[in-house]
Protein backbone atom coordinates (compact mmCIF):
# COMPACT_ATOMS: atom_id res chain seq x y z
CA UNK A 1 0.00 0.00 0.00
CA UNK A 2 1.05 3.49 -0.58
CA UNK A 3 0.98 6.25 1.99
CA UNK A 4 -2.07 7.97 0.50
CA UNK A 5 -4.18 4.80 0.76
CA UNK A 6 -3.10 4.21 4.36
CA UNK A 7 -3.86 7.84 5.20
CA UNK A 8 -7.36 7.55 3.70
CA UNK A 9 -8.04 4.32 5.58
CA UNK A 10 -6.93 5.86 8.87
CA UNK A 11 -9.08 8.93 8.24
CA UNK A 12 -12.13 6.78 7.48
CA UNK A 13 -11.50 4.74 10.60
CA UNK A 14 -11.22 7.87 12.73
CA UNK A 15 -14.44 9.26 11.23
CA UNK A 16 -16.24 6.01 12.00
CA UNK A 17 -14.99 6.09 15.58
CA UNK A 18 -16.07 9.72 16.02
CA UNK A 19 -19.55 9.00 14.65
CA UNK A 20 -19.92 5.99 16.92
CA UNK A 21 -18.87 8.02 19.94
CA UNK A 22 -21.33 10.79 19.07
CA UNK A 23 -24.18 8.27 18.74
CA UNK A 24 -23.33 6.68 22.08
CA UNK A 25 -23.27 10.11 23.70
CA UNK A 26 -26.70 10.92 22.27
CA UNK A 27 -28.06 7.58 23.51
CA UNK A 28 -26.64 8.24 26.97
CA UNK A 29 -28.35 11.64 27.10
CA UNK A 30 -31.65 10.03 26.09
CA UNK A 31 -31.28 7.32 28.73
CA UNK A 32 -30.61 9.96 31.40
CA UNK A 33 -33.76 11.90 30.44
CA UNK A 34 -35.85 8.73 30.49
CA UNK A 35 -34.36 7.77 33.84
CA UNK A 36 -35.24 11.16 35.30
CA UNK A 37 -38.81 10.72 34.08
CA UNK A 38 -39.00 7.29 35.67
CA UNK A 39 -37.71 8.66 38.97
CA UNK A 40 -40.39 11.39 38.92
CA UNK A 41 -43.11 8.81 38.25
CA UNK A 42 -41.88 6.65 41.10
CA UNK A 43 -41.81 9.64 43.47
CA UNK A 44 -45.40 10.48 42.60
CA UNK A 45 -46.53 6.93 43.17
CA UNK A 46 -45.43 7.10 46.81
CA UNK A 47 -48.58 9.13 47.57
CA UNK A 48 -51.19 7.62 45.21
CA UNK A 49 -54.06 9.80 46.50
CA UNK A 50 -52.62 12.97 44.98
CA UNK A 51 -54.70 14.11 42.03
CA UNK A 52 -57.69 11.85 42.66
CA UNK A 53 -60.02 14.62 43.90
CA UNK A 54 -60.80 17.83 42.05
CA UNK A 55 -62.73 20.72 43.63
CA UNK A 56 -64.80 22.58 41.03
CA UNK A 57 -67.04 25.62 41.71
CA UNK A 58 -69.19 27.14 39.04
Amino acid sequence: MDIAAVSMMMSASQLSTNVGTALLSKNLDTAEVLGDGLIQMMEQSVNPTIGQNIDIKL
